[in-house]
């Protein structure tokens, strides 16, 4: 297989993807919106979901061939810490890197709890009245919430998809660390059992079939380095 055709083909996919979805937050010149409004944030989300997960597969195919050699842990020494204080306002190192490994399930997560809308409203004629319907706050489709958090989520993807090389030699760092227990993952694959996270049955967009096809070539990439 033509791996590197693969990984351009579908990396120019997500580049795609991405540039729609700054174009939707009204980001630019690196600047990230303070607010967005409730519809167009869980609209970008649910783009964003598997698109991350299809950059994570992406880098795995990336790195199927690199071998790094990590150095053994040195003994800890108790040294002074000195702390940088970096007075720019916009930086890279306020962009997280991406996360290599899935974000695994969650089963100890309790069903939310339901409140009820209804309000009772007793009175007894002639000795009190009946009391205030109290005001419920519906949240509203364009009410304006935060965004910091989102925008720097699709800062890190756009930064992890300038530079695949960098992403598999990480993805490679860990994949040794991990072999000689150096690291603190109890992780062995950087993909989560299962579906991978944004996954949905029914495509409704272009990312939903980038993230399925690098999914099963990871998938297959796995295997055989596992046979």
């Amino acid at each position: 297989m033509n791996w590197e055709r693969v990984i351009d083909r579908n990396r120019d996919a997500l580049m795609r993807i991405l540039e729609t979805l700054f174009v939707m937050a009204g980001f630019a010149g690196g600047e990230i919106a303070a607010t967005l409004p409730r519809h167009l944030h869980n609209h970008i989300l649910r783009i964003l979901r598997p698109a991350e997960s299809a950059v994570r597969r992406l880098v795995i195919l990336a790195a199927r061939e690199l071998v790094v050699v990590v150095k053994p842990r040195r003994p800890t020494t108790t040294t002074p810490s000195t702390t940088t204080t970096n007075t720019t306002g916009k930086t890279d190192a306020a962009i997280p890197a991406l996360p290599l490994i899935d974000p695994r399930k969650r089963f100890d997560v309790r069903p939310r709890r339901r409140r009820a809308r209804s309000f009772p409203r007793i009175c007894v004629i002639g000795v009190f009245e009946p009391r205030p319907i109290p005001e419920i706050r519906i949240p509203s489709p364009d009410d304006e919430i935060d965004a910091a958090s989102l925008g720097r989520r699709l800062l890190s993807l756009k930064r992890a998809l300038d530079d695949l090389d960098s992403q598999a030699k990480r993805l490679a760092r860990w994949k040794a660390k991990r072999d000689l227990g150096l690291n603190r993952s109890k992780y062995f694959s950087p993909m989560r059992p299962g579906y991978p996270p944004g996954r949905r049955k029914r495509a409704f967009h272009e990312v939903d079939d980038v993230l399925r096809e690098c999914h099963a070539l990871a998938l297959d990439l796995e295997r055989l380095d596992t046979s």
